[in-house]
């Protein structure tokens, strides 16, 4: 026996293996088949030579040691295969009163591996977060994630569906301005993030998404779990690229998150099962972002700009409007607003970037908005319209002369003309614009009639809050508690469907960030962006999801999600049993309503099970305390309401 063995204990106690039975153990790293043959305990390595069958879960057959995969026979203490020349390797053993240890030696140092040095760059790049699977064909990637989470430089939040993990990335994603990461398996693990990746890249937010891909030797042969991700990326990713054993890493990983940054898209990579734990270069280093990227503060051609200060001089009702893209400007937008004593509206995307508490602040244009907005749009004589793109669910008018900012010069007169179209960092011309404008004096003060007309909707608010069909809670009266009762700094996570509308319309933004899947619109978004909120501001805010019943059942599980990685999310169900956007949209369109009913559980019930709080409120005047026991609770909580499908 050798001297240098490290002895691992296996066992508690040696009767638990009985005469003639296998075990499968791990010593160290070592997974170890351990055999009771003959009244002797033996230790074989796990792995049949075939192809890798787990000796451990065979059975031991006429004298023989049976794999459970192919049928292979080892002697079960010897491990020589009869009537072959190979075997499996034996360990020594060694028994202390009931204890049974297997000796093994020294493990040798970690080598660093390719996906080592890419996983670093990562990190240097301030990826930092990454939510996902581990699975067969990512796991020599994923433990190169584990060594940096063991770090400290890396947190691995591990979901039950990658749809959520691409869900979470894209809200980090749209909160931060900067890059979370999702992960998954080849196969159907790299297929489910398609719907989350899509949502990232119509929304404009950096998104990193990395699969493992199974061995490039069985690529092409219909091989179990094989896919061509990089064909299937092809539509949704703006870079995207296969691991080579050969490829420069660092540099690939490097220029993956650049194109990330940059073009505020989907970055994809994939990586072959071998590549995955190949040792890297020796020379090799991790990436960092010095002298690697530029900053983006570039200022508007001067035609353009000169255009828009002659419009912006003559006019006397400016009106401005904002949307997603300005949401890291608003300070300069607003100093500019003052100045004009102008309105300002926003995107539903847009919601809360100025406070509806704001002297100008006008709520939300739009299908989702309010009448303060849109009246304020229709009386102005110029829209200068930042950082927005002109849905249709946003609804500004073509007729009104328009100057429209934005970084992306794709985005500038993408539906229809525009007056002037001014390509430019949004800080850096909104900042050259205040410092030019020269006509103040024309500008007709807008303040006390913004006031005015939210004293108009106000008013209108509480008559729809005193209406009872007796047919469940008014979204209405959810969202009066909710305004009253949420943290003024809260990040607000949104679904689509009637909850999406009744939220932008009646919830009051103060000091709030909100995230929605906007172009994409896609259903289940609202908990997985919680996820991703949570991941980027911890406990530092509050984070709060609003789902109808028909969004929140499309990721029910990432409820056991918070709660093992403590995530306090509170989450508030409107649950009419109904999709009752669908509904209402086969209503209008002449058509029956058909196939829109929902069979729920009880979603506190539900809650309660996987060890969150779980409240359940069926009569408008239970919703207040229920509401303000959901905001106290010290961890992730969802509170359900009865909601009328008709009052929304």
């Amino acid at each position: 026996m050798k001297d240098n063995l490290k002895w691992h204990k296996v066992l508690e106690n040696k009767d638990e293996l009985l005469e003639n039975r296998v075990m499968t153990v791990t010593a160290g790293h070592t997974g170890i088949c351990l055999t009771n043959f003959e009244g002797k305990i033996c230790a074989l390595n796990n792995k049949c030579p075939h192809q890798g069958g787990p000796l451990g879960e065979g059975t031991i057959e006429n004298g023989l040691l049976r794999c459970p995969w192919h049928g292979w026979d080892f002697h079960p203490c010897t491990g020589i295969a009869p009537g072959f020349d190979d075997g499996v390797e034996t360990y020594p053993i060694k028994i202390e009163g009931d204890e049974v240890f297997v000796g093994l030696e020294e493990e040798a140092l970690h080598e660093t591996t390719i996906t080592d040095l890419m996983v670093e760059t990562m990190v240097n790049w301030g990826i930092n977060r990454v939510f996902g699977m581990v699975g067969h064909s990512n796991l020599g990637l994923g433990d190169a994630l584990r060594r940096q989470e063991e770090k400290g430089n890396l947190k691995f939040i591990g979901i039950r569906h990658e749809g959520a993990a691409s869900f979470a990335a894209s809200a980090y994603g749209k909160l931060t301005g900067k890059p979370a990461a999702c992960f998954a398996i080849a196969g159907p693990g790299a297929t489910n993030m398609f719907t989350g990746l899509w949502d990232a890249k119509v929304d404009r937010a950096p998104i990193l998404a990395l699969t493992g891909q199974v061995e490039t030797q069985v690529v092409g042969t219909g091989n179990f779990q094989e896919l061509d991700l990089v064909r299937a990326f092809s539509s949704v990713a703006e870079f995207n690229h296969r691991v080579q054993p050969n490829s420069r890493h660092s540099e690939l990983m490097l220029l993956a998150i650049k194109h990330a940054i940059i073009k505020r898209d989907v970055s994809h990579l994939t990586f072959p099962d071998e590549v995955q734990t190949k040792p890297a270069d020796p020379k090799a280093k991790a990436k960092t972002p010095k002298g690697r990227i530029t900053p983006m503060t570039i200022a508007p051609p001067k035609e353009s700009f000169e255009e828009a200060l002659t419009l912006l001089n003559q006019a006397k009702r400016p009106v401005i409007v904002v949307g997603h893209g300005s949401r890291f400007h608003m300070d300069k937008i607003i100093a500019l607003a003052e100045k004009l004593k102008c309105p300002v509206m926003t995107t539903f995307k847009g919601k809360g970037q100025i406070s509806d508490f704001h002297v100008l602040g006008c709520g939300v244009l739009g299908r989702s908005g309010t009448p303060v907005a849109s009246w304020f749009m229709n009386e102005a004589d110029l829209l200068l319209v930042i950082g927005a793109s002109f849905s249709k669910h946003t609804g500004i008018t073509p007729k009104i002369p328009t100057i429209q900012i934005d970084f992306d010069p794709l985005a500038l007169s993408k539906f229809h003309s525009i007056d002037v179209p001014v390509w430019g960092e949004i800080s850096v011309t909104v900042n050259m614009l205040l410092e030019q404008i020269s006509q103040w004096e024309n500008k007709i003060d807008r303040t006390a009639e913004i006031a005015s007309r939210w004293e108009l909707w106000y008013a209108e608010k509480q008559k729809r809050l005193l209406e009872d069909r007796g047919k469940g809670v008014s979204s209405i009266a959810v969202f009066d508690a909710l305004n009253q009762l949420a943290p003024d700094d809260a990040v607000m996570c949104v679904d689509v469907g009637n909850n999406a509308y009744s939220f932008g319309r009646y919830f009051e933004s103060k000091k709030h960030s909100f995230l929605m899947s906007g172009y994409l619109g896609s259903i289940g978004f609202a908990f997985p962006a919680a996820m991703g909120a949570w991941a980027a501001v911890g406990n530092d805010r509050p984070v709060i999801a609003v789902a109808g019943d028909g969004g929140f059942c499309q990721y029910l599980a990432e409820i056991t999600t918070a709660v093992k990685y403590k995530m306090p999310i509170k989450t508030i169900i409107i649950n009419n049993n109904q999709l009752g956007k669908i509904s209402k949209e086969q209503r209008a369109g002449e058509f029956d309503v058909w196939a829109t009913d929902l069979v729920n559980p009880n979603f506190a019930e539900y809650a309660r099970g996987c060890g969150a709080l779980g409240i359940q409120v069926t009569e408008k005047e239970q919703l207040f305390d229920a509401m303000e026991k959901l905001m106290k609770h010290d961890g992730p909580g969802l509170l359900e309401v009865k909601t009328d499908v008709g009052l929304i």
